[in-house]
């Protein structure tokens, strides 16, 4: 099975931090929480759900996931200027790995300089922000583009746990052959 890169920052979106968690770890597939420091507890901006961060990011080495989830919230507002988490996603869309984004999870792929050319969707607040960085915005519950998934708000989970596990699928299949 194959290991998934959850990141994570303070104030969560709880529901979208634990329903795709939950749902990738009873596919059977590794789950590790990575945050800014190891050890660090975080906590949903509901005050429902609490992690705490495996692994910190400077230690995190890409090539070990088959693909990353970045929950909304306010948590990507806290990693998005963090070189080794734009690096981190940088890298695993280099090697064509899914990165799946909802709510306010695509700031990070802005930041890593990613959005430009694709289309993808996020938390409406934010389209101008996509639209700046280069991207096509589209109002819907799940957007895939290539290895991207995104989606817009906690509602639109059941989409994007479904397309996020078909490109955990698609890569698991590609690094058997």
């Amino acid at each position: 099975m194959a290991k998934i890169a959850f990141l994570l920052g303070p104030q969560f979106e709880d529901s979208e931090m634990q329903a795709p968690y939950d749902a990738i770890r009873a596919e059977g597939h590794e789950t590790v929480v990575i945050g800014l420091k190891a050890g660090e507890k975080l906590q949903g901006k509901q005050k429902k759900a609490e992690y705490t961060a495996e692994l910190a990011i400077g230690d995190a080495k890409p090539e070990d996931y088959a693909a990353v989830v970045i929950p909304g919230g306010s948590s990507p507002e806290a990693l998005r200027n963090e070189p080794d988490i734009q690096h981190f996603v940088q890298r695993l869309d280099e090697q064509g790995k899914t990165i799946a984004a909802i709510c306010h999870g695509p700031q990070i792929i802005i930041s890593a300089g990613l959005a430009k050319g694709r289309t993808m969707t996020c938390y409406a607040a934010l389209r101008d922000d996509l639209a700046n960085a280069g991207a096509h915005y589209v109002d819907q519950e799940v957007v895939v583009d290539r290895n991207f998934v995104t989606s817009r708000m906690p509602q639109d989970e059941p989409a994007f746990i479904r397309e996020t596990l078909k490109g955990i699928e698609a890569h698991s299949a590609q690094s058997a052959r």
